[in-house]
């Protein structure tokens, strides 16, 4: 499921104090999924990386205290008066531990403790990991803890992903990439070495070096998604730097040049929905609407509104969203 659906699932698992895993391949934004999570609810997080870890760093270290022994668990699990009332104990490549780590997880996990040390009644477990074909160095999970928690399947997906981006306002010529390229969003065939590949994680690298130097930017974007995602985007950026000005578009748009090329639709959607406001609204829309292909128009309307919501509010959104009674708008 893409992460929005995943979202509304982890938030139901939470409010029943379900322990969660989340599955998903490399980069696909498990981890964001719960710092968003956690900064939307206002709440503790406690990040309790179980691979770089042994049994003894969960369990506790024994002291003699008399004729007995009281284990000592670690400090860094959450402690209310220090760490709040309500929080995630993320347990973060939990299947990549070592078989003795993972067992020794089977308490915290169903029974909220281990050794003397009880989990806060607010604060909830979840896990992440990679699947095993994912080649990640994930370990088979025991099915006792398996069988511990609700299992979540994350999977990548263009709409939530450029979502997501808008959001960081990331620059349009790479959302307009990924909508026109969704099959390089996630791509770890041919990847044999697994150093360099896209996924969601490396895009929103990229976003940080695409205004690089032309001589820089192909070899900067290589990087970080390899060598065939890095070429197809390096095309696309030759065709939108062919495109019209966006503001000549605004100006004149019933008279302005429209784009043959699948690629540069896709393009000229996407900048016009980064770049229009209130006053161009208009403009851009009727612009979008020449764009062969009802799916502009939506891509144009939807990213514009995303970024700015007030364009929601126009007579310009209320023609088009009765024009597209059947879009699901969210």
């Amino acid at each position: 499921m893409n992460l929005k659906r995943a979202r509304d699932l982890l938030r139901l698992y939470m409010s029943a104090n379900i322990p969660i895993f989340l599955w998903g391949p490399p980069g696909v934004g498990k981890s964001s999924l719960i710092h968003q999570e956690v900064a939307e609810q206002d709440i503790g997080e406690i990040d309790f990386r179980c691979s770089t870890r042994d049994p003894v760093a969960l369990m506790g270290i024994p002291a003699v205290e008399g004729d007995t022994a009281r284990w000592k668990v670690p400090d860094e699990f959450p402690q209310v008066d220090r760490d709040g009332e309500r929080g995630i104990l993320f347990l973060d490549e939990l299947n990549v531990a070592a078989p003795s780590m993972q067992a020794a997880a089977f308490g915290l996990v169903l029974d909220r403790k281990v050794g003397e040390y009880t989990l806060p009644p607010g604060w909830r477990v979840i896990a992440a990991g990679n699947r095993q074909a994912d080649k990640a160095a994930a370990q088979r999970m025991p099915s006792a803890l398996a069988n511990r928690f609700a299992h979540i399947d994350v999977d990548p997906d263009v709409d939530t992903t450029v979502q997501h981006f808008i959001d960081l306002d990331v620059d349009p010529l790479l959302l307009a990439f990924l909508r026109f390229r969704p099959a390089l969003l996630h791509n770890m065939e041919g990847a044999a070495d697994l150093r360099a590949f896209p996924t969601p994680r490396a895009w929103e690298q990229v976003a940080k070096v695409v205004k690089s130097p032309e001589n820089l930017r192909g070899e900067a974007v290589r990087g970080i998604v390899g060598d065939g995602a890095a070429a197809e985007f390096e095309g696309f950026v030759r065709v939108y730097q062919q495109l019209p000005s966006l503001d000549l578009v605004l100006a004149n748009p019933n008279s302005a040049p429209v784009p043959t090329e699948p690629a540069a639709k896709y393009a000229m959607a996407s900048g016009l929905a980064r770049k229009v406001d209130s006053k161009s609204f208009e403009n851009g829309m009727l612009y979008a609407r020449r764009i062969s292909g009802r799916e502009f128009e939506i891509m144009f309307t939807v990213d514009a509104v995303r970024r700015d919501n007030k364009l929601s509010h126009t007579d310009t959104f209320t023609a088009w969203a009765c024009r597209n009674q059947d879009v699901t708008f969210n």
